[in-house]
């Protein structure tokens, strides 16, 4: 959990083990979460792994000892921490070095976008050890890339490359590893100067409204755009544009 003036990286660090989640992974993960939701200095957050791995799925060594009701509670906790870092209000970047497979691939869908190493690796291979995807996978793939390509490597198990995970939307951006993240950063760095408000209704309604029908949506658009003429942001950014001059957000309200 190391801070950089308003930027936060959260960097799993079990190399050995290729960051594999445990569930006392898992609580630690929640646990900073809600840390940086808390943390008003934190404007954007991203999300890496130390090693040649970003996650490389569950940890098999504590799963193979599991019961039906201990795997029950295990993916319940899973898709609570990823429900928790999708719905913080922060901007979260998903910045992929190594392999993300299994709960890796699930909780880089659940940040709201992904940049990976060129030589990162995508997939959902639960279906190698007669298991599904656990986290979110049968769920966050097919909205992400379709049913079929969703389908497709969920029921092969196979690893594509950082460049057809772009190919088919599951990354947004391939770098070369050396450059990967202080890409992410400068990106984040842009991100955390705009308005907080503003990027706080933004991710919402992207999030939200595919879910709704589109006249909803559209209503919870214009009352989101009415929420942000409540802050300071807006004030100064208006104000800024008319006076040509580079505007200073704060995120407060009126």
């Amino acid at each position: 959990y190391e801070k950089d003036g308003p930027i936060l990286t959260i960097t799993f660090n079990r190399p050995k083990a290729l960051n594999a989640l445990s569930p006392d992974v898992v609580a630690e993960f929640a646990r900073c979460v809600t840390q940086a939701e808390e943390d008003d200095e934190v404007r954007v957050v991203l999300i890496t792994g130390a090693g040649k791995a970003f996650i490389a799925g569950a940890d098999i060594s504590v799963m193979q000892h599991f019961g039906p009701l201990q795997a029950k509670w295990a993916a319940s906790q899973g898709q609570a921490a990823l429900f928790q870092l999708e719905k913080m209000p922060k901007p979260v970047i998903a910045v992929v070095n190594g392999f993300a497979l299994g709960g890796g691939c699930e909780l880089a869908m659940a940040c709201d976008f992904v940049y990976a190493s060129e030589k990162a690796r995508f997939g959902q291979p639960e279906i190698n050890l007669g298991i599904i995807p656990g986290f979110g996978g049968t769920q966050r793939l097919p909205r992400l890339v379709g049913k079929g390509r969703a389908k497709e490597l969920s029921m092969t198990g196979d690893m594509i490359s950082a460049a057809e995970a772009m190919r088919i939307g599951l990354v947004n951006k391939v770098f070369p590893p050396d450059q990967l993240m202080d890409e992410a950063k400068k990106a984040a760095l842009k991100i955390a100067s705009k308005g907080r408000v503003a990027l706080r209704e933004i991710k919402q309604l992207i999030d939200l409204g595919p879910e709704i029908d589109l006249k909803s949506a559209m209503l919870m658009e214009a009352n989101a755009f009415g929420v942000c003429f409540g802050s300071e942001d807006a004030v100064h950014g208006l104000k800024a544009f008319l006076a040509k001059e580079k505007p200073e957000f704060t995120g407060k309200l009126k």
